[in-house]
């Protein structure tokens, strides 16, 4: 499977959370807990996976947690304290891992090639760079809402060597915020009519809202 392949076959995921979602839930009972917690965990804790699907596989998970009735009449629900205390460990793990990444062996990552692809884009450490300069170390808890950055601030804080116990505390705030956050977004309003027929473009939404931050700061660079 080629790279444009595997990008096509995220995409369709990510837009169709809903039914791949409720397909999985049917298929593997518990163990669906165990797959979320590892999306979240691999999203946020290796920087060579900045694409998996963080903040709409959230609120898609808050849906579920208010249940979801297909046109068969099947019902997929999920426990939300189970969503919400898992995938808070799962982000903060997620980021703990990230950072030691970046410490201990983040200058040599970014040189790691396969069939002459970079695994890391520079251009991605170099905008979280951007980040850290301009917020300091509350990057932590804002890049979380960011794609892409969300995956790249741990590990540019572990490069720099950040101190653990400030790095932490933004970790767990940020972690907590971002996942009851979305999720409970979701639950309250994932099965309005509206939503469940326009599922595709609220996700669209979700991805743009969360893009905001990165293009506000292209222009303002631009601008400069």
């Amino acid at each position: 499977m080629g790279i444009t392949d595997l990008i096509s076959g995220l995409l369709h995921f990510i837009l169709h959370l809903d039914d791949h979602l409720f397909t999985m839930i049917q298929d593997y009972g518990i163990w669906i807990y165990a797959i979320l917690f590892l999306i979240i965990f691999v999203e946020t804790g290796l920087v060579v996976m900045p694409l998996l699907p963080g903040d709409s596989l959230l609120f898609a998970a808050g849906t579920f947690c208010a249940g979801v009735t297909n046109d068969g009449g099947q019902t997929a629900q999920l426990h939300l304290w189970i969503v919400l205390v898992s995938l808070v460990i799962a982000a903060i793990l997620g980021d703990s891992l990230n950072y030691y990444f970046g410490k201990s062996i983040g200058l040599r990552v970014l040189n790691w090639e396969i069939k002459g692809y970079r695994l890391v884009n520079e251009k991605y450490i170099e905008k979280t760079r951007q980040f850290f300069a301009e917020h300091g170390p509350k990057t932590i808890i804002i890049a979380r809402f960011v794609p892409i950055v969300r995956t790249f601030a741990p590990f540019v804080a572990g490069i720099g060597k950040m101190n653990y116990s400030k790095f932490i505390k933004f970790n767990i705030i940020g972690g907590i915020t971002w996942v009851v956050g979305l999720t409970l977004l979701g639950y309250f309003f994932g099965n309005l009519p509206f939503v469940k027929k326009n599922f595709e473009i609220v996700i669209f939404g979700i991805i743009g809202i969360s893009l905001l931050p990165m293009i506000f700061e292209l222009i303002k660079s631009k601008l400069k």
